[in-house]
Order: structure tokens, then C-alpha cells, then sequence
């Protein structure tokens, strides 16, 4: 079945940096673009942070990240990443990744990061 893992969370101060990733499997994984969100403390909705197509050739991002934050995929073991530079205490949030199968959504459980003095 699809499964999603994401690790590299953590406590960061502001101006720093992390590496999340997300470790797939279940499905063809170069086949299929992937998207990173983040959902903020109190917010219902996720945010979409970054998006990578499938052959990892196309990035895209909000402007907010722009320049800060950095998607990859690794065709090799089967993992996206999401490179995060110049950390500010706004982008603390619950970070999810997602695949889109078909019509179906499928998600990660999610790690944490959060960006505090």
C-alpha cells in the first residue's frame, strides 16, 4: 500500500536551516509529481510549500518561499525533500507530504518543525 514517511523535524532558531524528507513507497514513485504542505498551529487549512513534478525536471512554489526553500526528489530511494534556508518563526507548522494517485490523496503523518529563540 502507499505510505508516506517523513522525518528531519525539529526546533531551529530563527535564520536557520533543516532538511525534511519523505520516504515513499506503494506506488511508482518517478511516475507521479509530489507536493510538501504546512499546516500552522490553529490553522484547519494545509498550505502548499512546494511542488516537484515527476521527473523532477519543474519546481514550484508561493512566493513567500521563494528563494528560501528547495524540493528534490531522489528517484534512487524513492524520497522527496524539502530543503529549508533562513527558517522564520511564521514558517513553524506541521509539514506533511502528498502524492496525488489517480483522483486519491494520499498523506504522510506529518513532522514538526518549529522555529523559535
Amino acid at each position: 500500500q502507499v505510505q508516506l514517511v517523513e522525518s528531519g523535524g525539529g526546533l531551529v532558531q530563527p535564520g536557520g536551516s533543516l532538511r525534511l524528507s519523505c520516504a515513499a513507497s506503494g506506488f511508482t514513485f518517478s511516475s507521479y509529481a509530489m507536493r510538501w504542505y504546512g499546516q500552522a498551529p490553529g490553522r484547519k487549512e494545509r498550505e502548499m510549500v512546494a511542488l516537484i513534478t515527476a521527473d523532477g525536471g519543474s519546481t514550484n512554489y508561493p512566493d513567500s518561499m521563494k528563494g528560501r526553500f528547495t524540493i528534490s526528489k531522489d528517484h534512487t530511494k524513492t524520497t522527496v525533500y524539502l530543503k529549508m534556508n533562513n527558517l522564520k518563526p511564521k514558517d513553524t507548522a506541521v509539514y506533511y507530504c502528498k502524492v496525488r494517485l489517480n483522483t486519491r490523496d494520499y498523506w504522510g503523518q506529518g513532522t514538526q518543525v518549529t522555529v523559535s529563540s
